[in-house]
């Protein structure tokens, strides 16, 4: 991460993100497929994370409360590496093949999601629509959080971005 803050993304070669972590080339090769994936490596652990919290959620919990209360986990543990997940973000803010991986990297959670909603028997559209939904509050929380100059938490301005979608939503 060091280095494409310092470098930039597009700048930093795979030997160099070896060398600085003590290394082989052969080595990174065996833990990531390319750069890129040293900003995405954690997408499956995350998609897991959202996927068991909504299958445990308690029977009779409303989608997107399920979904909620996955998102909020999500955002625990995000924040829990909060200053490498901020740089991360600008790290892809500042390369557009990285904001469109980021983005298919969204896309694959809002599945994961509508699949986890779907597996409790949640009828289409409401799964998608609750899944995408719960995305949707996810980044705008998530961005008030990267750039917010206070220091609130990030499960809670995912929950405050899900009871913003609420009220917009009804009436």
């Amino acid at each position: 991460m060091q280095l494409f803050v310092e470098q930039g993304y597009d700048a930093t070669t795979v030997a160099q993100i070896a060398e600085r972590a003590g290394l082989t080339e052969r080595t990174f090769f065996r833990h990531f497929a390319d750069k890129r994936e040293v900003l995405f490596s954690g997408s499956a652990q995350l998609a897991e994370l959202l996927v068991d919290r909504v299958s445990a959620a308690p029977k009779g919990t409303a989608p997107i409360e399920a979904v909620g209360a996955a998102l909020e986990a999500a955002g625990a543990l995000i924040q829990e590496r909060g200053e490498w997940a901020k740089r991360r973000q600008d790290v892809i803010a500042a390369n557009t093949e990285l904001r469109e991986r980021e983005l298919i990297k969204l896309a694959t959670l809002a599945s994961s999601l509508a699949d986890a909603l779907r597996a409790r028997g949640v009828k289409e559209p409401s799964a998608t629509l609750t899944a995408e939904a719960g995305i949707a509050a996810f980044k705008v929380g998530f961005t008030n959080w990267v750039e917010q100059p206070t220091r609130r938490s990030l499960p809670r301005l995912i929950r405050q971005s899900l009871d913003d979608l609420r009220a917009v939503t009804a009436g």
